[in-house]
């Protein structure tokens, strides 16, 4: 996250300050580190430690910094968004998701199940694009059920430095708590849990991966981003139904779908009000596409030459005659 908005920062002439998170402050350490190694001016890229919202109002109240870019949740960027007119501060966003992954009768099991299982499980559902709401079409729904519970089965939780482990711990204990507050919730009004359910023997903030069936509108997991490793399962009839449900949030970040229907491909993807969609695919970021979403998941674009758009000023200049004595 932090390279890609430093590169095209520094591609576009300006110097950054990173106030990382206190949960990851390392990363931008070392990104630092390496940019002196790698040639970058001193003070070009600086990394500043402390409390949030003391260095939030000190870079907004600066006439100094001339944009903003964050990466984060819907609340924070918008104090942000709202900091920054002070000053009148250019401002990108990329924040919270609540990603629908919809599989249709006529989609390929295995595709679906191997792509529902990286747009989910990714980075232990901690990520801003991961699928957080599984619409499966209810001709296929028992059939994707069983195979999904099989592949999610065989994900090795535990260490991340351990050799086949691909899933790790979730943030903090704070995290851990709103996972299992979702899945009780849920449970609570109706749903049922086929898979996992309850904190990893591992202890700690480990979790286990999880499937939660018969899911619907009302419960938490359907309305809110969960960002821990629970997919929920809801059933749907029609393609109408389907795209209802899907956009039937105040998030329009990342979206993803499964049908072998080449027709509905188009039609559902440019139906969805989401800045990504990945179409029989669940890896779909990339540094040369642009990144960014619809509606409250953010403002502006990271990736690709629209990236860049960010970090500039457009300027005309009207000459007049110059050959004049």
């Amino acid at each position: 996250m932090i390279t890609r908005k430093v590169g095209p920062a520094l591609a576009a002439g300006c110097t950054v300050v990173i106030k990382p998170s206190e949960y990851t402050p390392l990363t931008a350490l070392a990104v630092a580190e390496l940019a002196l190694r790698a040639g970058i001016p001193p003070g070009a890229v600086n990394v500043v430690m402390g409390n949030a919202s003391e260095i939030g109002d000190t870079l907004l109240a600066s006439t100094t910094v001339r944009k903003i870019t964050f990466t984060g949740s819907t609340a924070v960027g918008k104090k942000l968004m709202a900091g920054s007119a002070g000053t009148v501060k250019k401002v990108s966003l990329e924040l919270g998701g609540n990603a629908p992954c919809i599989v249709f009768d006529d989609a390929d099991i295995d595709v679906a199940v191997k792509g529902t299982l990286a747009a989910k499980f990714r980075n232990s559902g901690q990520t801003c694009v991961c699928a957080n709401r599984v619409l499966v079409q209810e001709g296929i729904y028992e059939k994707f059920a069983n195979a999904f519970i099989h592949a999610v089965q065989n994900l090795h939780v535990g260490n991340g430095f351990a050799d086949g482990v691909v899933q790790g711990p979730l943030i903090n204990e704070a995290a851990v708590q709103k996972v299992d507050s979702f899945v009780q919730d849920a449970v609570s009004k109706g749903a049922k849990v086929l898979l996992g359910g309850k904190r990893h023997k591992l202890g700690m903030t480990f979790y286990e991966p999880t499937i939660i069936g018969d899911v619907e509108g009302g419960m938490l997991l359907a309305r809110e981003e969960v960002f821990g490793p629970v997919a929920p399962l809801i059933k749907f009839k029609t393609e109408e139904e389907a795209l209802r449900i899907a956009n039937d949030t105040n998030a329009g970040l990342a979206a993803y779908l499964f049908t072998k229907n080449i027709q509905r491909s188009w039609r559902v993807a440019e139906a969805l009000e989401y800045g990504l969609v990945g179409v029989n695919e669940g890896l779909i970021s990339t540094e040369v596409a642009p990144f960014g979403g619809f509606k409250q998941s953010g403002l502006g674009r990271e990736g690709s030459k629209y990236g860049m758009d960010e970090y500039l000023e457009i300027k005309y200049v009207c000459l007049g005659d110059m050959n004049r004595t």
